[in-house]
């Protein structure tokens, strides 16, 4: 059991830079792989741009749509998960690495307008007019629901605005970090009503029929799954 640093791309990711070795994996989000060398998965998208790929060295690995896709199937799909790489990640990283606590950093979805990413400016891809997006704030709830499940905090190191509800924690403190006990019948609730509506792509790519998703249906229940919110 152990904990997982999954960073992103955020303006304050460069201030990991100097962190101590106090966590057992990093998980580095699209670009994130450039803010530190010793990361030991780098995960991007089928559309990433090949220049931006990282060489993966001794002891490290690249994981892309054929690892991750089955990997966030199994914990749901892409419709109910959110369909945007921290979440992918972060699901992925459930489903192989099986962390006792996720602790994330420099992934909270916010957009100040100027800079947006450590390394300029970038596409603010949660963002999107998606219909997986609609609530990040409940995509963020559905995921630490999840990961409770399995005995695993998910906990987020920012200390600025995010569309993340997870704790937050400081550095120091992410490895005495416990899950966050949630109301069963809520979350059986939110569950079952995802398996009626079985809103789900094997390919994962929902967006080639969106005549099969009803956008009132998945606002409602995003709202059950926040209500889940201790």
């Amino acid at each position: 059991m152990s904990v997982v640093l999954m960073l992103g791309s955020a303006p304050m990711a460069v201030q990991a830079q100097p962190w101590p070795r106090g966590f057992d994996t990093l998980l580095a989000i699209n670009n994130a792989w450039r803010v530190r060398p010793d990361w030991d998965y780098a995960i991007y998208p089928w559309d990433f741009a090949p220049d931006r790929v990282p060489l993966a060295g001794p002891g490290q690995r690249l994981v892309t749509e054929a690892d991750f896709v089955p990997a966030q199937n199994r914990y749901g799909g892409f419709v109910y998960a959110g369909a945007t790489m921290a979440y992918t990640a972060a699901y992925w990283a459930l489903d192989a690495l099986r962390p006792r606590v996720l602790a994330v950093f420099g992934c909270d979805m916010h957009y100040p307008p100027g800079q947006t990413h450590f390394y300029g400016v970038g596409t603010p891809d949660p963002l999107r007019e998606d219909i997986t997006l609609r609530s990040l704030e409940a995509k963020s709830v559905r995921l630490m629901v999840l990961a409770a499940a399995r005995g695993c905090a998910v906990v987020n190191l920012s200390q600025g605005p995010s569309r993340l509800l997870c704790p937050r924690v400081p550095f120091a403190d992410m490895s005495g970090a416990r899950p966050l006990a949630f109301d069963p019948a809520k979350v059986a609730a939110a569950q079952a009503r995802e398996a009626t509506l079985a809103y789900f792509a094997a390919s994962g790519r929902y967006w080639e029929d969106l005549s099969a998703y009803d956008l009132a249906e998945i606002d409602a229940l995003d709202a059950l799954w926040l209500a889940c919110l201790p």
